[in-house]
């Protein structure tokens, strides 16, 4: 790890790929076009925002050709690489041969696909259900768990994400993220197991154990008893990288299945090897759910999404009509198949342990350098660094997370922010950056660190 005590903004590593020279709109104009016929909703980073018109792997580049180390890899979505060439090529090929038709005729590409990615999933996983997005496939796992159970009410996390929609956004734990609405019928929300902010920390080895102890005493006095689901992301990524304590996950099953309910993984962020010590996020808490939801990094990019679950569960649908227009594109599962193959045999979970752990060190050099930083945490590129203005009252120091996003993004570094209080940085990089990569990311955060 290089030094951290240069206060001199650090250059991007060198990098060959020279970028195709820009003939488009300006920014300006970009910005009026978007002013005038795009929604007023759509959130925009930063104070003076940035126009991506070209990537190649970890960077993105703008209007002008300037680089940017992508930190935040588009939301955690990116996980092989931007434009990756055999990714790309595997959709060229699709795309000349056939670009759409639906699940009403046979097509090669999912049925290989889905084999494919249920594979990657252990015990009775097999069945896959292709759709578009993580907000339509939680809100499919939800709907397949009321029916195979024949249960309403639902257990989330609070501080979870799980969606936009009209019925994730009950699931979903944020003020900031639900509008004054009907929703949230049935869906009751326990304790986060948050060991940083909550009142057993990652030392205490009965942790989990006690976090999970809200989630039996909201079954039994919020609920009928009876559950259909319990839903939990892996990590929490919008929260902050929130990572549970050891064992949090195993006693949480075994409260909502003694309910009768179905166990939901959300591996929307933290799916495809993002952790390293695992393929999928919940097999760190050494767990098996009922239905796994998976999206972002499994096409890299391209709207694709997936419920998996049992036999059993899936035959919850065959009562009635389902269907998804889009749901197993033969476009989206080639690019799909093509993410997964490179994920696979590019040995990416290895490199996210490999370059996740040597990240974490230098965050955690960040932070008995810098005292704003109260926490560091994460799993492989999973991670956040919490920024206080107290270490000991873990007062939120929004305006300095917010002042740090900035600063980076002069240098050269695209960055998150996300926890209640905006005083989370999450990075959460695509799956092949570098160790130099790294070290220009640790010496750009501290020279923002310094300045604050």
């Amino acid at each position: 790890m290089s030094s951290l005590v240069s206060r001199t903004p650090p250059d991007l590593p060198p990098y060959d790929h020279q970028p195709r020279s820009y003939d488009g709109p300006t920014l300006g104009e970009v910005r009026d076009l978007r002013n005038r016929y795009l929604s007023p909703a759509l959130l925009t980073y930063y104070k003076n925002p940035i126009m991506i018109v070209e990537g190649s792997m970890q960077y993105l580049y703008d209007e002008n050709g300037r680089r940017y180390l992508d930190g935040f890899g588009g939301i955690v979505t990116i996980s092989v690489g931007h434009c990756h060439p055999y990714v790309v090529e595997k959709a060229r090929e699709q795309l000349e041969t056939l670009q759409h038709t639906t699940t009403i005729y046979y097509h090669p590409t999912i049925a290989k696909y889905a084999k494919a990615l249920a594979d990657t999933l252990p015990g009775d996983l097999g069945v896959v259900y292709f759709v578009n997005s993580g907000s339509e496939a939680n809100d499919l796992a939800m709907l397949m768990a009321r029916l195979y159970t024949g249960n309403y009410d639902v257990v989330a996390l609070r501080n979870a994400y799980h969606g936009g929609g009209s019925s994730t956004m009950g699931l979903t734990a944020h003020s900031t993220w639900k509008y004054n609405y009907p929703h949230s019928f049935g869906i009751h929300h326990a304790v986060a197991a948050d060991p940083y902010r909550g009142p057993w920390s990652m030392e205490d080895p009965e942790a989990g154990r006690k976090y999970a102890e809200d989630i039996q005493s909201v079954i039994r006095y919020a609920t009928p008893g009876r559950v259909a689901a319990f839903f939990a992301e892996s990590i929490q990524g919008v929260g902050g990288s929130v990572v549970y304590p050891d064992g949090y996950l195993e006693h949480a099953y075994a409260h909502v299945r003694g309910a009768g309910g179905l166990c939901i993984a959300d591996e929307v962020q933290t799916g495809f090897g993002r952790t390293g010590e695992k393929f999928w996020g919940f097999e760190t808490q050494n767990v098996v759910p009922d239905i796994v939801t998976m999206a972002k990094s499994i096409g890299n990019g391209a709207p694709l999404a997936a419920v998996v679950t049992t036999p059993k569960i899936a035959k919850s649908l065959t009562g009635r009509i389902h269907f998804n227009t889009f749901g197993g594109n033969p476009v989206s599962c080639a690019i799909g198949k093509a993410v997964l193959e490179v994920i696979l045999e590019d040995k990416l979970q290895e490199r996210c342990l490999e370059i996740g752990n040597y990240m974490l060190d230098g965050f955690r050099r960040l932070q008995s350098k810098h005292q704003v930083i109260g926490d560091v945490r994460g799993k492989g590129l999973m991670t956040g660094i919490e920024l206080v203005e107290d270490r000991v009252l873990k007062t939120p120091a929004t305006q300095a997370c917010l002042q740090v996003f900035e600063r980076v993004k002069e240098m050269g570094l695209l960055i998150g922010k996300g926890g209640f209080f905006g005083n989370v940085l999450r990075i959460k990089p695509p799956m092949c950056i570098t160790g130099e990569d790294v070290d220009f990311m640790i010496q750009a955060l501290d020279t923002a660190f310094a300045e604050l």
